[in-house]
């Protein structure tokens, strides 16, 4: 199948697998979206919080750390590829397959950069809370801020927050937190 129009509406999963270009793409509510190559500030950041997460869950055997791109079907016309995702040990072989994640990941991290922060911090932000990821990061490297929004019933509300020098704590990860400055630094 030959590349698709950019703003393509009408796909599904299935669909999606049959392209046969190397580009990345994201499918919103059918529509399906090309996802540029990050730059490498936000690759620097994805290594950084990939490190301190992956210690982390290594260490207390706790799940599944997977990097972008990692394709997350929440639904036949909803898949995404968060920067980083997060399964927890007892739910890994329920929803991962050799081809894509089947379903909501426990924690899911999506650092911002200009071509992605509609895409990130609202529309992604609704699907994850639509679906049920328990927690979502978002990564503001033009702000250097972390958020981290804890799903409550079925709203997101702001669990952890920092910006320049403080430090954001996981709820899905008790005991994990990270400094915003460890995370940014240059």
């Amino acid at each position: 199948m030959a590349s698709p129009a950019p703003t393509a509406r009408g796909w599904t999963y299935h669909r999606y697998l049959e392209l046969d270009d190397e580009h990345r793409y994201e499918i919103l509510d059918g529509e399906l979206l090309m996802t540029p190559a990050p730059g490498t500030r936000h690759q620097r950041i994805v290594e950084e919080l990939q490190y301190r997460f992956a210690r982390w869950v290594r260490q207390y055997n706790t799940g599944l750390l997977l990097p972008a791109p990692t394709d997350v079907v929440l639904a036949e016309d909803v898949v995404v590829q968060p920067d980083l995702l997060f399964i927890r040990a007892a739910r890994v072989a329920e929803i991962v397959d050799e081809r894509a994640v089947q379903g909501a990941p426990d924690l899911v991290v999506e650092i911002l950069s200009p071509s992605s922060l509609e895409r990130d911090r609202h529309r992604k932000r609704e699907q994850y809370r639509r679906y049920g990821v328990p927690e979502f990061w978002i990564v503001d490297p033009a702000n250097r801020a972390i958020e981290v929004l804890a799903l409550q019933g079925e709203e997101y509300r702001l669990a952890s927050f920092a910006a320049n020098s403080g430090a954001v704590a996981s709820r899905v990860l008790e005991g994990f937190a990270v400094s915003v400055a460890e995370v940014m630094e240059e």
